[in-house]
């Protein structure tokens, strides 16, 4: 299949062929992606029916083998998330996803060839008696298959040892921020999980999730992939979530947000509260944090962040923002809205759902 056609070059990470020492989780959660000694390590724990947690080029995510029930149940326990919220099955290419869907129709198929590998989830109908469990009971299953080096190398030494998907939301608790680094992860779990290192995620926001298991394609989450690209792809518009749509990941009202409170702002009203901050006479406001594309920085604001221009390297860096602003333990972070359209379609989800939140 052809290369995503979101946009930029994939992680040029390639596996080294020099073996080092088994690792241990507990003594250091963190393994090295580019040794093939860790990724046959995680794909062995998978295998057995334990967690790893892994990078994409999306973000990274907590796995389990989909084909085992009580391996999928850990992840629902480690991350704190209804067991009836479905996981996306993470598939090595589109033979694997034969094994979990009980038909490819043809949209899936237009879809998978365009975008895969790629930041790009279909849901289809699910095949009986698979990742049940993963697919939260849901007759539906959603099912991606990773760009990232990583992902990919792990995808295939389990494949070897017949784990055919492996079931991953994004490493976190549920409902949090989620991370686009290794660090990020082990800042969610400890040591208790073990997490391949790729380097910081490429696309930085989910992936878009695609229903194509009724009679027209519809728009479950905006992601990596933008809306326009998947119409032409398709040949037809992509219809909005509506109540009958199947669930899906990352569709709650309320998700990716930090331990701040988020408040969404246009450019004025931000300008204005800005202007209602006490002088810098009294010393900035440190509980605040401002992340804002148009305005100048201010001495008067503790935490100040200047979004990007560009949407895709907004979208690249959000979650870190978001997380840095915990990091410096401000209480609430103004958000300068961002601009309608496609472009930026991805990012103004996840804000708006942080800002639920």
């Amino acid at each position: 299949m052809t290369p995503s056609a979101s946009g930029g070059p994939r992680p040029g990470l390639s596996l080294s062929t020099t073996a080092s020492p088994t690792p241990s989780a507990s003594a250091d959660s963190i393994w090295p992606g580019d040794d093939p000694v860790t990724i046959a390590q995680a794909a062995e724990r998978l295998a057995a029916g334990g967690l790893v947690a892994f990078p994409t080029e999306t973000v990274y995510g907590l796995g389990a083998r989909a084909d085992d029930d009580r391996a999928v149940a850990q992840v629902f326990a480690a991350k704190g998330r209804p067991s009836d919220h479905p996981l996306i099955v993470h598939v090595l290419d589109a033979e694997a996803a034969g094994a979990f869907a009980a038909t490819l129709p043809p949209r899936a198929v237009r879809l998978m060839r365009a975008f895969w590998p790629g930041p790009l989830t279909v849901i289809v109908t699910r095949r009986s008696g698979m990742a049940g469990a993963a697919a939260g009971g849901a007759t539906t299953v959603g099912l991606r298959c990773p760009a990232h080096p990583v992902a990919r190398a792990l995808l295939a030494a389990a494949a070897q040892r017949g784990v055919r998907g492996v079931a991953a939301p994004s490493a976190n608790r549920f409902g949090r921020v989620s991370p686009t680094c290794a660090a990020h992860v082990v800042d969610e779990f400890g040591p208790a999980v073990p997490v391949l290192d790729g380097g910081p995620c490429e696309v930085g926001v989910e992936s878009t999730i695609v229903d194509v298991s009724r009679d027209a394609p519809v728009l479950l989450r905006p992601g990596g992939v933008a809306r326009d690209a998947v119409e032409q792809v398709l040949g037809e518009p992509l219809r909005d979530r509506d109540e009958a749509a199947p669930r899906a990941s990352g569709t709650l009202e309320q998700h990716y947000a930090p331990r701040a409170r988020v408040v969404l702002l246009d450019a004025l009203s931000l300008s204005q509260r800005l202007d209602g901050l006490p002088g810098t006479r009294s010393g900035p406001a440190r509980g605040l944090g401002v992340y804002s594309r148009s305005l100048a920085a201010r001495p008067d604001v503790g935490v100040w962040r200047t979004m990007p221009q560009d949407p895709a390297v907004a979208a690249h860096e959000l979650f870190a923002v978001l997380r840095d602003f915990d990091a410096e333990g401000v209480d609430a972070v103004w958000v300068e809205r961002v601009p309608d359209g496609a472009a930026w379609e991805a990012v103004a989800d996840r804000l708006r759902r942080a800002a639920a939140a």
